[in-house]
């Protein structure tokens, strides 16, 4: 499994989208909660997951982790380090799930806090919080450090991509560099 992380915004998604040529799976980690959250607790918006609460949203991480630990093949998870919620950075991948799933590499994508801004608020596909750009580079700074401890505790490498504006392509190549 190769995780590709980053945060809301940051065009992970755009990036990944060259991946859909590869002989690898891609799997929406949010995606996944989505479909528990909604049946167990009844959120309506995807977008509705970070305003959970902290325990429910432990209780769908887990049986996320459990359906994760049961695929096989060359997957790519497409997530998030963490979620800012309204009560604090939540850590998207928690020891227990980590734990269970054998993982080959990490990948954080990232961009200037501008850049990330200017697209958040050209996406009409997502409803999100408005964030300064203060609090948007202190959540990219608390997803570096927690990419350093999903290494250490996965002893996966771990790779930053930057998805620069008018540069999606060299992010995209450096991506598929990485799933050799």
């Amino acid at each position: 499994m190769i995780i590709v992380m980053g945060l809301p915004g940051v065009g992970k998604s755009t990036v990944l989208s060259a991946a859909a040529a590869t002989d690898y799976k891609i799997v929406n980690y949010g995606t996944l909660m989505f479909g528990i959250a909604k049946e167990k607790f009844g959120i309506a918006e995807r977008d509705d997951l970070r305003k959970l609460d902290h325990e429910k949203q432990k209780v769908v991480q887990a049986e996320v982790g459990d359906a994760l630990s049961k695929m096989e093949g060359r997957i790519i998870l497409d997530t998030h380090c963490s979620i800012s919620t309204p009560n604090g950075y939540l850590v998207g991948l928690p020891d227990s799930i980590l734990e269970k799933l054998k993982v080959k590499r990490l990948v954080y994508i990232t961009a200037p806090v501008s850049e990330v801004m200017a697209r958040r608020g050209s996406d009409p596909s997502r409803v999100r919080d408005a964030e300064s750009e203060k609090s948007l580079q202190a959540h990219d700074n608390y997803n570096r450090e927690l990419l350093l401890h999903y290494s250490k505790k996965t002893g996966a490498s771990a790779e930053i991509i930057y998805n620069r504006q008018g540069k999606l392509q060299e992010a995209q190549e450096k991506l598929l560099s990485l799933l050799k």
